[in-house]
């Protein structure tokens, strides 16, 4: 592992080691911090395919990693998972003005913020798409088959990673994605700030917006839970599903009766995501 990555962090976990590792980014101008695990496949010499998770709103790189019980089934398939923080961090890095836990800290949207004071620090889609791969794959017994998932805002984040990059990652999956955010609150007040106020710039960043010319059509598995109080007014599954249908694009939306947004939604359907991500790394 290279000097410029400080481990904080290691625990035995079903065979493998869930690492956190505290890094400089470059692109986003502090210290980060990210999980890793890595199955117990890596010990014996194997270079292993990597799945990477985007989480919601407040969450840092702890969170998917604490709560969703991936890490029996990662060691299993022999997948590793990597979950960066949700925006980056520091005294210097600017949140939100009063405070709110839906945009700022917490809150990066996995976008290239182009409006200042954002624009020096926020922009996680670089992060997540090109220098956390890189810095992972340079330093990790991995290899370059790499899949991506999310939650809420982290689903918007893993799908518009995949819309926007053919051929740069093998599946996709989201729990309870923002699919519309230009036509939702939480994302509109982001778009606003981040991005500036032209509707336009924002389609770039808007999974219904970028589906219908998408280079590649990469099956999209989404599950939503239809107790989810964010449902109507913020996730807007339907959208996504009505954009895809118009575009030929492949999507199983699967509305789960009676789950909600939080974590134990995402436990229970984790292991389907996996084997899901585990098929297309490995297949």
């Amino acid at each position: 592992m290279s000097d410029a990555l400080q481990e904080i962090a290691a625990n035995k976990s079903f065979g493998g080691w869930h690492k956190r590792i505290r890094h400089r980014s470059s692109v986003l101008g502090c210290d980060m911090v990210f999980g890793l695990y890595l199955p117990p496949q890596v010990e014996q010499g194997e270079k292993v395919p990597v799945l990477y998770w985007l989480s919601g709103l407040t969450c840092t790189d702890e969170n998917f990693m604490q709560k969703a019980g991936a890490q029996r089934i990662a060691a299993e398939l022999g997948v590793a998972i990597v979950a960066p923080d949700t925006s980056p961090r520091g005294a210097d890095v600017p949140g939100d003005p009063q405070g709110a836990w839906d945009f700022g800290l917490g809150a990066g949207f996995y976008v290239n913020a182009t409006q200042e004071p954002w624009a020096k620090h926020y922009r996680m889609y670089d992060y997540v798409v090109r220098e956390l791969p890189d810095l992972i794959e340079a330093n990790f017994p991995v290899s370059d088959r790499r899949s991506v998932s999310g939650h809420s805002m982290g689903g918007h984040g893993a799908l518009i990673c995949a819309l926007k990059n053919p051929g740069r990652y093998r599946s996709v999956s989201a729990f309870a994605p923002i699919t519309n955010p230009m036509n939702c609150p939480w994302g509109e007040k982001a778009f606003s700030n981040y991005l500036g106020p032209d509707r336009e710039s924002w389609r770039d960043w808007d999974s219904c917006a970028l589906i219908a010319n998408a280079p590649e059509r990469l099956p999209l598995l989404v599950d939503q839970g239809e107790g989810d109080i964010f449902l109507a007014e913020q996730l807007k599954p339907q959208a996504l599903k009505e954009a895809a249908e118009k575009a030929g694009h492949p999507l199983t939306l699967r509305l789960q009766p009676g789950y909600d947004h939080s974590y134990y939604f995402i436990a229970t359907f984790i292991e389907d995501h996996l084997r899901h991500h585990a098929a297309a790394l490995k297949g």
